[in-house]
């Protein structure tokens, strides 16, 4: 830190530490500010009203040794007891109060993320360890706001900054009405409390730990690795190109389409990223899109579509493109063995159907199902109790939707347990909003909805993603101390502790919680709106989902850069992706059991001993685990020449790689591929109407009695 700027606030901070002045009822009475910033307030007094009159309140002794959140709740009913009128105004009174940093210190190093304003803070401990802050912000309300903060929390000792909570923060955002605005309440203090971290860690003699591996993209699109683990994954953002001159020459001769999910590997990914700009025949996506991608490829006249996912996505992607009238283009799988995905074994299991027995006894009943499940699973499902499948995109309005249509419902969610976990936090977050507030979520819902759904919210206790089930207690304690004022990006299938951490950051603007698609939304979004204010930013996301998405985000943010016309003036702005990856490859702890129908049974992932990664590498478990699939990494580049070359399959060798219809009955003798399409079908008419299918609504009351259809 400039040592000039700490010297313009010396004053400010011996008031600080000054028991009679910790609150000064007007900051216009005692707080020094420079001669220059008295000739900026005095030039533009006649625009505005003075502040309002100083607020009366007698010193007490307890006064004197305040601590920092007292302080911070006195400045809070100030602030309240003022006519609306008057608080903006009184804000601007501590504005003009605080020292301006100097330009050394007015740099992107100090900038706070998520704030509408550029917003800058600086912070270290004395030697009698004490915190000294000072910030700064080009808005004058911003500025308010940091003069508060800087007025109850200097002078600190770095254990009292952590102990104030956001909570403490909300009356304070009366003053300037917009949430964006009162964001920038929350996103200074958390920029305070990593330095109190810091101090303290300092203090104590632990030395920084290892930061997470990460990928920097600059304003011309270069990519800067930090760390094994992202190196491996920045190896192949620039393909080869001979290896795209192959594919494409393949997939043009012989009419092939490609759908592949985010998760592929990062070689794979980054050839048909490539590959695309020559042959558009190709899609990459999360799992829902992947078949409708497919059905547009079999119009435009593509034969054959290869499919690079795990089995439910191929088996899909045949019902879909059957469905559409499409029986004669062929699907290919990329694995003669079984791609499997823990979250649809979970939901074919023996526990799974005890879970839905249950279901069936009570009425009404829905069950809403993840979409990344099997058709056979759905079939069964949905003959046992009315099914609706879903995504992480949508599965909370669903949910909402299905409540507010069908009276006494009760929703059975499976398989995925954190996510179930997720939602039902969510839920009881919603309940203590204001009726306000949960409207805008869903209409038709508000207090006293939310908090009678409760107990008719079920959700399986057995099944999650090995992948996502990495993001546990050791990363979210890693992310709280070294990356708590990054954006932070959650897949609803994350653990709870990396799900509450999100949705933290969320309501502060700084943090998504959805699909993989609402993650890629969510940092475009942020950079556009970082290049539209043109200054010098470093944006920085932890991505809590599959690694492999880096190259689907890569490209989005090139794409973004391209779009911007780049000249002399154009602002220095980098995107940096970091991979949290945990130092164990798989977690052994078992799922919360605390709902009804939970299951003992042995998972599959107790079997996996090693993810597939960068061995011993960084980012990485001791292990040799990343954070990654190894189902869909058995989707490798070798795999798609091979199958691509030896089409069409005249001689029948590829016979195990197709994607095969399923012909199978259920219990009630209907075909497994036309049962099991009607919840994807019911979801769809959701997504178009926002409303669920009378059909539905009518089975979910009365029962299926085995009429699926």
């Amino acid at each position: 830190m400039d040592t000039s700027t700490f010297a313009a606030v010396a004053s400010f901070v011996t008031l600080a530490k000054t028991p009679n002045l910790l609150l000064p009822p007007n900051p216009f009475s005692c707080l020094p500010r420079p001669r220059a910033s008295l000739a900026v307030c005095c030039a533009n007094s006649h625009a505005s009203p003075p502040p309002p009159s100083p607020l009366p309140r007698a010193a007490s002794d307890e006064e004197e040794v305040a601590p920092p959140r007292l302080r911070l709740r006195r400045i809070a009913e100030e602030f309240r007891a003022l006519p609306e009128a008057d608080r903006a105004h009184r804000l601007l009174a501590y504005a003009a109060a605080l020292p301006r940093l100097t330009e050394a210190d007015r740099v992107a190093a100090n900038r706070v993320m998520g704030c509408v304003a550029q917003v800058w803070l600086l912070g270290r401990c004395d030697g009698a360890g004490h915190m000294l802050f000072a910030a700064d912000s080009d808005s004058e309300l911003s500025r308010g706001y940091c003069s508060c903060l800087v007025s109850a929390l200097d002078g600190a000792r770095p254990e009292e900054v952590l102990d104030v909570d956001t909570a403490d923060l909300a009356p304070l955002g009366v003053a300037a009405g917009a949430r964006s605005r009162a964001n920038t309440w929350h996103n200074v203090l958390v920029g305070m409390k990593k330095l109190a971290r810091a101090a303290i860690a300092a203090r104590e003699g632990r030395p920084r730990g290892e930061p997470f591996p990460s990928l920097v993209i600059g304003r011309d699109g270069a990519v800067r690795a930090q760390g094994s683990y992202a190196e491996a994954q920045a190896m192949f953002l620039s393909p080869d190109q001979s290896k795209i001159a192959k594919l494409v020459n393949t997939l043009m001769e012989r009419k092939i389409g490609i759908v592949a999910h985010f998760y592929m590997d990062p070689e794979v990914q980054g050839i048909l990223t490539a590959a695309k700009r020559q042959w558009p025949h190709i899609h990459i996506s999360d799992s829902l899109a992947m078949a409708d991608s497919a059905v547009q490829m079999a119009e435009a006249g593509c034969k054959y579509i290869a499919v690079l996912g795990v089995d439910f996505m191929s088996e899909n992607v045949r019902a879909i493109l059957d469905q559409a009238g499409f029986n004669k283009v062929d699907v290919y799988r990329m694995s003669s063995e079984q791609i499997g995905c823990s979250l649809a074994d979970a939901a074919s299991s023996s526990a799974y159907t005890h879970f839905l027995k249950a279901a069936s006894r009570s009425s009404p009943s829905l069950h809403v199902i993840y979409i990344n499940t099997s058709l056979e699973t759905k079939a069964h499902t949905h003959e046992l109790v009315p099914t609706i499948t879903c995504t992480s995109s949508n599965v909370v309005a669903t949910i909402l939707q299905a409540f507010s249509q069908i009276p006494d419902l009760n929703v059975w969610y499976g398989p995925d347990s954190y996510m179930g976990a997720n939602i039902a936090d969510l839920f009881k977050r919603m309940a203590i909003m204001s009726d306000e507030e949960i409207a805008e979520i869903h209409p038709d819902h508000n207090r006293k909805t939310i908090s009678s759904l409760l107990p008719r919210l079920h959700y399986y206790q057995n099944g999650n993603c090995i992948v996502h089930d990495m993001f546990g207690h050791e990363v979210v304690e890693k992310i709280k101390e070294e990356y708590c004022d990054a954006f932070l990006t959650a897949h609803f299938e994350v653990p709870g502790e990396m799900f509450s951490l999100s949705m933290e950051a969320k309501t502060r603007g700084m943090g998504v919680v959805g699909s993989t698609q609402n993650i890629l939304d969510f940092i475009k979004n942020h950079l556009k709106q970082a290049l539209d204010r043109n200054v010098d930013d470093h944006l920085q996301f932890v991505l809590g989902t599959e690694s492999g998405m880096i190259t689907s985000i890569v490209a989005a943010v090139r794409k973004l850069f391209d779009s911007y016309e780049s000249s002399e003036d154009g602002a220095n702005i980098e995107v940096e992706i970091v991979f949290p990856v945990s130092r164990d490859s798989v977690s052994k702890t078992s799922v919360d059991d605390s709902h009804d129908f939970g299951s003992s049974v042995t998972n599959d992932l107790e079997q996996i001993t090693i993810v597939p990664g960068v061995v011993s590498g960084e980012g990485c478990s001791i292990h040799g685990g990343c954070a990654s699939c190894p189902y869909m990494k058995m989707n490798s580049l070798g795999s798609l020449l091979n199958v691509c070359q030896q089409l069409p399959d005249e001689d029948n060798i590829l016979s195990v790689y197709q994607a095969s219809r399923l012909n199978a009955k259920t219990s009630y003798g209907k075909l497994v591929a036309e049962v099991g399409c009607e919840p994807i079908l019911h979801m769809r008419h959701f997504q178009a109407t926002k409303r669920l299918p009378d059909k539905l609504v009518y089975q979910a009351i009365h029962g299926n009695g085995g009429e699926s259809s």
